[in-house]
């Protein structure tokens, strides 16, 4: 049974998501601030973090950061803030998804579990499987449709990074942050270089993209040529 810890100061919001995540079968602690909530996520360990932004004690964002200084537990902010620059900010920050209120529980439910599996499925084989893309983390290989790719050490570590991700749009600085350890500095340009790189070894080119999607003005994402 997957432990979640909620960090909401809506008592409402907060009692119907403990509510339906205990119907799902998740053992689920919440906390109405941030503090609080730091301090159990240390205690408890939890298997994953629902975070409002939103809190009284402590902006949102920068518990994120302080969550993230201790621990890689996957993250869910749920907030109301629907601004781009915020959503684009937290995961640049370390969250792994970002759900905007109001949201349906079926949709928590569902980004939970998609959460839960992306991370558990890599931990448990070390392989990431996106359409006939494999990356195997143990061995540092990738094959695609049977066939090896010769990837560098950083063009490995970014194809493995979104493979982790299908479907997620990762910012560029994200990448930086996560792959070339730069949070705070290096060029986007190095980004695009390695992204160019990576989609002729994976045989596309601009005019045809198959796993690489780019969306302007936002990222990058990897996805399953078949789900589109």
């Amino acid at each position: 049974m997957a432990g979640i810890i909620v960090i909401e100061d809506e008592q409402r919001i907060r009692e119907l998501v403990v509510g339906v995540l205990a119907e799902a079968g998740y053992e689920v602690d919440a906390e109405a601030t941030a503090l609080v909530g730091l301090q159990r996520i240390v205690e408890r360990r939890p298997d994953l973090v629902i975070l409002d932004l939103g809190l009284p004690d402590l902006d949102g964002a920068e518990l994120l950061k302080m969550i993230r200084a201790v621990t890689d537990v996957p993250i869910i902010v749920a907030t109301a803030r629907s601004a781009e620059r915020e959503m684009i900010a937290a995961l640049d920050a370390g969250a792994d998804d970002y759900l905007v209120k109001p949201f349906s529980v079926e949709q928590l439910v569902a980004r939970v579990r998609a959460v839960l599996r992306r991370v558990g499925a890599g931990a448990s084989e070390g392989r990431l499987v996106v359409g006939g893309l494999v990356v195997d983390r143990a061995a540092r290989e990738a094959t695609l449709d049977g066939r090896r790719l010769r990837l560098s050490p950083k063009e490995f570590d970014l194809l493995a990074y979104l493979a982790e991700r299908p479907g997620e749009v990762v910012t560029k600085r994200q990448l930086l942050a996560e792959v070339w350890r730069e949070p705070y500095g290096g060029s986007e340009k190095t980004v695009d270089v390695h992204l160019s790189w990576l989609r002729r070894k994976l045989g596309e080119s601009a005019a045809e993209r198959r796993y690489l999607q780019t969306v302007f003005g936002v990222g990058v994402k990897l996805v399953d040529p078949r789900d589109r």
